[in-house]
């Protein structure tokens, strides 16, 4: 039994490790440095707050643990507070007085974890402070919290994370844990490099959340679509949906409010205290869906959101597993959705063209942005396909056609419903014809929407204008549908056999060196058939208004009453609090209470997620409400 597995279950009330907990937390407590890449849900805080408990115990000191965000660090040491840790932060948010009794308090060592900033961690005086506890033995160990920001290869970078190298060159006597949930082979060795940790012990966890399931459909009407999602899958749930503009956060956010779901806007473009009111409603109320630009969600710790929709297409993979993996931290069946077009890929393409950085730094997000292109482009297992992009096999299998046993996760679109397949190798081959023959005939490049419209024999004022009438390949489309022809150009772009640049404000077809292969027929273009109406997902999760919490599913009537009234009284003293319910109790811990329905405290001893602290704090209340 882990040394460290009595402070699991005293002060987090929970009975066991899960995963790699254990190893982590005895290594890290014993003094050695890590690296750990662990899915969002997976316990990582537990990985540093354990360790900082365990060393404080032994009079080594604080805990500094490096966070980029100022609502998570107000959670967290609100949820170590529950628990009965002596934890603080210094931020912004704090007044002077407030932020002199906090420095005071960690130079005396009363403090077991402070969270910080990485701005405010490099500065000459909180180092000169650290100086100091180190001198008298009382610095205990460095924690730096999505650490992928270190990387100019992650998905979130940020420059001031590259000055919090100065910890291991001023204090390598000080043992230091970096903590990711998303970091691809590239990214992991750039935060080995950037934060000097050569000599670290690396722990990679699974990426797999086998509780989320993946879809990815063919953008048509996508505010439509969204609707459509929820009102069938998520009624009254929590959910984020990002958008790439702040202009579209608006514009889905009210059409959404319109049908009656409550929503709310975020992007860096509002006012900060209005973004700050609309995460607290979010964090704190049931039922938000937060409308956002990717300004919003990192740290987020709520645990029952139930879906993360994206009606744009992230950057990349790293981009899109971080912000679906804001789903399900309860481990409870959730949804990741995106709706993905043509005009998704060449907003992307432009976008990594038309940046001011170093060509090899864009040949690399092109690399990225393709990968993930292929995944939305898949006909197979998109768990498999996820899964490998970070390295890891999917284990899970079925026969195929001719006995060949395929990836097979029995919880994504592809899995639960098999697409139709159909060879566009044809129609490749005419639009690329097309495109080079419009720039023969016009020494110039031309869009998606003219080529289409050339290929299927569509006589429009430009096309008459550019005389491409008279092209070889006018109408030699004709059978095909656009909606064909769009997929057929998304899946050339995916597979680089076409490329996309920007011309004067207009963006323009181009063949590549990868063309050659498909116009000579020596490479197929498979593709999914296009459905031609969205239907509910084989499975659907669809419910009623009223239908109760996902943790409180299997609870009997009188169960199930016991945990309304608990969570009602949640509720209350979340808010004397000033915190989110989930800090006070997971849904997960009331449905549990409910389902025991106890009638002495001795009866509330072992359930996960009461510990000591909270069996002192709300034991009694507990058994009122229950026996009521």
């Amino acid at each position: 039994m882990s040394d460290h597995l009595p402070i699991l279950r005293e002060i987090f009330g929970y009975e066991a490790f899960r995963g790699p907990q254990q190893a982590i937390i005895d290594h890290v407590a014993a003094g050695g440095d890590a690296l750990v890449l662990m899915p969002t849900g997976g316990g990582k805080s537990l990985c540093y707050q354990i360790p900082a408990i365990a060393r404080q115990r032994a009079g080594q000191g604080v805990t500094v643990v490096v966070s980029p965000l100022i609502a998570l660090m107000h959670d967290q040491v609100g949820a170590l507070h529950e628990a009965g840790v002596e934890a603080a932060f210094l931020n912004s948010t704090l007044s002077s007085e407030e932020a002199y009794d906090t420095e005071r308090r960690l130079m005396r060592g009363e403090i077991t974890l402070v969270y910080a900033a990485p701005e405010r961690v490099t500065t000459a005086r909180f180092l000169a402070q650290l100086d100091s506890l180190n001198e008298r033995g009382l610095l205990s160990l460095f924690a730096i919290d999505e650490a992928h920001c270190v990387s100019q290869w992650g998905h979130d970078f940020r420059p001031e994370y590259r000055g919090l190298a100065v910890l291991h060159e001023r204090f390598a006597n000080v043992p230091r844990i970096a903590l990711t949930a998303t970091a691809d082979a590239l990214t992991r060795a750039d935060i080995v490099e950037r934060l000097q940790l050569q000599e670290a012990r690396q722990f990679v966890s699974s990426f797999d959340r086998p509780n989320i399931r993946y879809t990815i459909v063919e953008k048509k009407d996508a505010s439509t679509q969204l609707l459509r999602f929820i009102e069938r899958e998520h009624a009254n749930e929590a959910g984020v949906v990002y958008c790439q503009s702040r202009k579209r956060v608006e514009e889905v956010a009210e059409q959404l409010v319109q049908a009656g779901i409550r929503a709310l806007p975020y992007h860096a473009g509002l006012p900060a205290e209005l973004r700050q009111k609309h995460q607290n409603e979010f964090l704190r109320e049931e039922g938000v869906v937060m409308v956002a630009t990717i300004a919003f969600g990192m740290g987020i710790d709520k645990p029952d959101v139930r879906f993360v929709a994206h009606l744009d297409m992230p950057k990349n993979i790293e981009g899109y597993y971080q912000e679906t993996g804001r789903a399900g931290r309860d481990s409870l069946p959730s949804d990741a959705w995106m709706a993905y077009g043509l005009q998704d890929v060449v907003n992307q393409r432009r976008m990594i063209d038309e940046s001011p950085a170093a060509e090899e730094f864009k040949q690399v997000m092109r690399g990225k942005l393709d990968a993930l292109l292929a995944l939305a482009e898949a006909t197979d297992c998109r768990r498999a396909r996820l899964l490998g992009y970070f390295g890891e096999a999917y284990g899970g299998q079925q026969e195929g056609g001719g006995g060949i046993y395929m990836p097979y996760c029995g919880n994504c679109d592809n899995c639960m419903e098999p697409p139709q397949i159909w060879d566009g190798t044809d129609a490749a081959r005419k639009l690329l014809s097309t495109v080079y023959r419009c720039q023969q005939a016009s020494r110039s490049g031309f869009g998606a929407a003219h080529t289409m419209d050339i290929v299927r024999g569509k006589l429009t004022d430009k096309v008459k204008q550019r005389g491409h009438e008279s092209l070889s390949t006018f109408g030699v489309g004709a059978d095909y549908s656009e909606q064909q022809l769009r997929a057929v150009l998304r899946q050339l772009i995916a597979m680089g056999a076409l490329n996309v640049r920007s011309e004067e404000g207009f963006n323009t077809l181009e063949l590549t060196e990868g063309s050659r292969a498909v116009l000579r027929g020596e490479q197929s273009v498979l593709l999914r058939e296009s459905v031609a109406a969205d239907k509910p997902t084989r499975g659907s999760r669809s419910k009623s208004r009223n239908a109760p919490s996902a943790a409180a599913t299997h609870l009997d009537p009188e169960a199930m009453v016991r945990f309304i009234n608990l969570k009602a009284w949640r509720a209350e003293v979340a808010r004397e609090h000033n915190l989110p319910a989930y800090v006070i109790f997971h849904d997960a811990t009331l449905a549990a209470i409910a389902h025991a329905a106890p009638q002495s405290l001795d009866d509330l001893q072992g359930i996960s997620g009461l510990g000591t602290k909270k069996l002192e704090a709300y034991g009694a209340d507990v058994l009122r409400l229950c026996q009521a």
